[in-house]
């Protein structure tokens, strides 16, 4: 979940080379009511508590329902398997025709944009060409949509250059907008707000392994179930769901002496659980997930490194879905690994 007292950008907090592409680069901006309709669209990110202490988040005019999400002070943000990385920025609706004349005039009665800039904009808002009176006559059957950036700013995050542009309700935004929020957009955001829990693994024997033999390993079946994350906008009456489900552990011993179950160190998920619990009676048997390790660890431990793949799949409004890429997530473990003593009669 994201943090939820660090505000995203604001109308006011970036300029880029003193020109104004777009109102999230203006200087000097007055904030907006962040209201529209029943939903809060605002840029700052807002947190109201469930009955049950969950949160439903408010960031980039997008509201993330969190209620099926990990927890835990141990959980963790997926890593995509491929170069995928969620939209750095979007286009959402933002404001009513009130709203956008209460941030611009501000703007041009300052003059801190230059001349040619707020005449421009007058023009395009106020003249008719194309929005006469700030579409006032449109109150209520629509809104104007600007763009959202990624509280992170990764790379690209300043790429939604179209200034604001008006779309009325039920209709969708022009066609050369990229990145204009649809299901599929929402559940990209979705999935950068999945948190799954920790890969720390149980192993047998728990306190020391010793030298060529079997230590099993498992992950808590319990834990590891599918989690999910709804992304909506409430104005337009569309969402999406983004749900991760473990399908594989990878284990990777921290040494080259050692040999993992299977070989391929891939242990995948089998009736809803991953690896085997050790029970007794099983020492002499091959656990289906697990490594034995060659060498002692001396004075010091062997870092075995456990990493989940996770499977992702969203749903939408209006019936859309499909697959996004895989997610991982991993968490390093020190294992000690002893010589087996032998006694001497």
């Amino acid at each position: 979940m994201p943090a939820l007292t660090r505000p995203s950008a604001t109308l006011s907090t970036l300029v880029i080379a003193g020109a104004c592409w777009s109102l999230l680069v203006c200087p000097g901006l007055a904030h907006a009511d962040d209201t529209l309709g029943d939903g809060t669209q605002g840029t700052e990110q807002g947190a109201n508590a469930g009955k049950d202490g969950t949160l439903s988040v408010t960031a980039g005019g997008v509201v993330f329902d969190t209620s099926k999400n990990g927890s835990g002070n141990s959980a963790g943000a997926l890593t995509a398997a491929t170069s995928w990385t969620p939209p750095p920025c979007w286009y959402a609706p933002k404001y009513t025709p009130e709203q956008l004349q209460k941030t611009l005039e501000p703007i041009w009665e300052a003059g801190s944009t230059g001349y040619e800039w707020d005449a421009k904009q007058r023009d395009r808002y106020v003249k008719g060409h194309p929005y006469k009176d700030f579409n006032k006559d449109k109150t209520g059957k629509g809104y104007f949509w600007d763009s959202y950036v990624n509280e992170d700013f990764p790379p690209g995050w300043d790429s939604c250059k179209e200034t604001p542009f008006w779309v009325d309700q039920g209709d969708p935004p022009p066609a050369n907008i990229k990145n204009a929020v649809t299901p599929e957009i929402l559940a990209e955001l979705a999935y950068a707000e999945i948190r799954v829990p920790s890969t720390k693994v149980t192993l047998a024997p728990a306190e020391a392994t010793k030298v060529n033999l079997p230590t099993w390993a498992w992950l808590d079946g319990a834990e590891f179930k599918p989690v999910s994350v709804t992304a909506s906008v409430p104005v337009l009456g569309i969402q999406a769901t983004a749900t991760a489900e473990p399908v594989s552990l990878r284990i990777e011993p921290g040494t080259k002496d050692a040999v993992t179950y299977p070989a391929s160190g891939v242990c995948e998920i089998e009736n809803g659980r991953i690896g085997e619990p050790y029970a007794k009676g099983k020492a002499d048997q091959t656990p289906p997930c697990g490594v034995k390790y060659l060498r002692s660890s001396g004075d010091g431990t062997y870092p075995l490194q456990a990493t989940v793949t996770w499977k992702i799949r969203w749903t939408g409004t209006g019936g859309a879905g499909g697959d996004l890429p895989d997610g991982t997530f991993g968490a390093t473990q020190n294992v000690v690994v002893q010589e087996v003593q032998a006694v001497n009669r």
